[in-house]
């Protein structure tokens, strides 16, 4: 039975360090924040507050139609991609996966309430 308790309690010390290490590691590797990566790349022609520019034809990321119309795949392919006939460049050799969805994730917050 000594053993027994023994075995348990290193198995819960290791279960500890494990989740103590792991939270540890989160905490030090900050998240992408799409905001910021937003306002670097995409701000200039889509404005600060997403609502786009008529003269420069970009869409208001703002209006429930152009949100409910947009999948996240198309957006994601368009940023990586590039959209031809438009002023939109291909940010896919500068922008990694994680950014990229997180701009997504960013866009979609811009949806009107």
């Amino acid at each position: 039975m000594n053993i027994n308790r023994r075995f348990n309690c290193i198995g819960l010390l290791v279960v500890a360090s494990l989740l103590f290490f792991s939270l540890a590691f989160q905490a030090a590797v900050p998240a992408v924040n799409g905001e910021a990566i937003y306002k670097i790349n995409c701000m200039m022609c889509h404005g600060a507050d997403g609502k786009g520019f008529p003269a420069l034809k970009t869409p208001d990321f703002t209006d429930p139609k152009w949100q409910s119309s947009a999948k996240d795949k198309q957006i994601r392919e368009v940023i990586k991609n590039g959209k031809k006939g438009t002023a939109m460049v291909a940010l896919g050799n500068k922008l990694n996966d994680q950014e990229i969805s997180a701009v997504i994730v960013y866009i979609r917050s811009l949806k009107k309430k």
